[in-house]
């Protein structure tokens, strides 16, 4: 039997196993589903466990002990999300080939968000926000916060210059407020002269130093559009080379913030399977590549993913809920919460969303 081909009973039973597992951490017995069902016809204790016997054997329940209760298993979580989104609490749509769904925002409650937006009080550039991120994810989710720079956050330009290799051929290097400094050869659609290349770096060094390298295309974009005649080939040119990856930042290394792991040992018994765990979340890399994958930094759903034993196998009893942050139409990065199975779904998915979209309001942008 898969998930999908429930009955509207064993759907409810399944449901009510959930939410008793994620409310206590340990195992349902029947009688505890019996006390939920307590005034409802049909549902005696012999019929619950009949039904609970069939959800064990679709893959959806599994008992540790022979005289235990059952525990929900991720195929369960995975169709607990399904439901949750699709009795219209949260829309939500299928990610096809794979476990995760992805999810769009439902009001969060106002303690919670006010909870949040103290959180992040003086804070004022993209490196403080996605490292408080981490910080308020852990808090409030009892789990691993984190929160992932995309190539270029927090990258501030502070010069950038042209210089004309061969036809079509433009080496541009490019010195941020930091102290990097990064060159890439760009391959462009027709031949600019060495003025045009010398125009474009000082328009781009006197109206943008200072600016997040992130916003600059954008804003660019919105000038063409914006501007008079007189400035469209100059624009037209600066926008080829921003195109072309004159501000892309590969071959950077990735910055990434974590906190919370004391909280998975908290919850975590198998003492092997903890350092295995632990292991696997020391080795950022992992988590960056985990983030990759099940995150489009070009959309604005929030992305749940249960069991995550393909990343690793010390992981299989952890989800992941993440979001893109957003800085304008630029992409700031990825925040996320990675936790036990058990986690308050509803709102850890709210939070992590109202998060991902909090940097517009609270990073300032310089202006023209």
């Amino acid at each position: 039997m898969h998930e999908a081909r429930l009955s509207p009973r064993e759907r409810l039973v399944l449901t009510a196993i959930i939410d008793i597992y994620i409310a206590t951490g340990e195992p349902v017995a029947s009688q505890a589903v019996a006390r939920v069902f307590v005034d409802r016809e049909g549902l005696s204790s012999a019929t619950l466990r009949n039904v609970m016997a069939t959800l064990g054997e679709a893959g959806l329940l599994e008992q540790p002990h022979t005289s235990a209760g059952r525990m929900p298993t991720a195929a369960a979580f995975r169709y607990y999300v399904e439901q949750i989104t699709q009795a219209g609490r949260l829309a939500a749509g299928a990610v096809a080939g794979g476990p995760g769904v992805r999810v769009t925002e439902s009001p969060l409650s106002e303690a919670r968000r006010d909870q949040i937006e103290e959180s992040y009080s003086g804070v004022a550039s993209t490196s403080e926000f996605l490292e408080r991120t981490s910080h308020v994810l852990a808090l409030i989710s009892s789990g691993l916060g984190v929160a992932l720079a995309s190539s270029s956050a927090g990258q501030v330009l502070e010069h950038i210059h042209f210089s004309r290799l061969s036809t079509g051929r433009v080496l541009a290097v490019l010195v941020t407020q930091s102290g990097t400094v990064q060159d890439r050869v760009l391959a462009l659609d027709h031949q600019m002269a060495a003025v045009e290349l010398e125009t474009a770096g000082s328009y781009l060094n006197e109206n943008f130093r200072g600016w997040p390298v992130e916003r600059i295309r954008a804003e660019v974009t919105r000038r063409m559009e914006m501007e008079r005649e007189a400035y469209h080939q100059l624009l037209k040119s600066v926008e080829e080379l921003c195109r072309k990856g004159a501000l892309a930042g590969d071959g950077v290394e990735p910055t990434i913030f974590v906190e919370g792991i004391a909280n998975l040992i908290n919850v975590e018994q198998d003492r092997e399977r903890l350092r295995q765990m632990l292991l696997a979340l020391e080795a950022k890399q992992l988590l960056v590549e985990l983030l990759n994958a099940y995150v489009d930094g070009r959309q604005q759903d929030v992305r749940v993913v249960v069991g995550l034993d393909e990343a690793s196998p010390a992981m299989q009893d952890l989800v992941l809920i993440a979001a893109p942050a957003r800085l304008g139409d630029a992409n700031l990065g990825t925040v996320a919460v990675i936790a036990p199975t058990r986690i308050q779904y509803q709102e850890m998915i709210q939070a992590v969303s109202y998060i991902a979209r909090l940097s517009g309001r609270i990073l300032d942008v310089p202006s023209a």
